[in-house]
């Protein structure tokens, strides 16, 4: 019951004022009004760029992709081991779509992923020597 009674006052209170400002309106009167930016919302987080800024960017922003000669190496590397994109997925952590999104070249590149997939198949995925053996030294700790 008191919920009704505050929205009904709340409402009551708008429209009195808002019955005001049309009244002021009518009368030729000037009228300022002006709307509160994210009132009423608890926006903390401002946008960095300035919207003027945005227009005169044209360049598209996006991630870089996997490159799709990466996808290949890992897929070759992963049936010539005798596994499939769940056996690696399962050996690395990770989820089969994470290894699907890899082979395919929708996945985003994560040096920590791309590291385990190399170690797992033992083909190099980053650098100049893509598709070539892994080196196995002696880890230098």
């Amino acid at each position: 019951l008191l919920g009704a009674d505050l929205l009904a006052v709340t409402v009551a209170y708008q429209n009195a004022k808002m019955c005001a400002v049309l009244a002021a309106q009518r009368r030729g009167e000037d009228v300022e009004t002006s709307k509160k930016w994210a009132a009423g919302q608890n926006k903390q987080h401002f946008i960095t760029k300035n919207t003027a800024k945005l227009d005169r960017e044209t360049e598209e922003l996006h991630h870089d992709r996997v490159p799709l000669e990466v996808g290949k190496v890992i897929q070759q590397g992963r049936q010539s081991k005798g596994m499939t994109q769940k056996d690696l997925a399962t050996k690395i952590n990770e989820k089969p779509q994470v290894i699907a999104d890899y082979e395919s070249g929708r996945a985003i590149p994560n040096n920590q992923v791309m590291g385990k997939i190399e170690r797992a198949i033992g083909l190099k995925l980053r650098g100049k020597d893509i598709g070539k053996p892994l080196e196995t030294g002696p880890k230098g700790k």
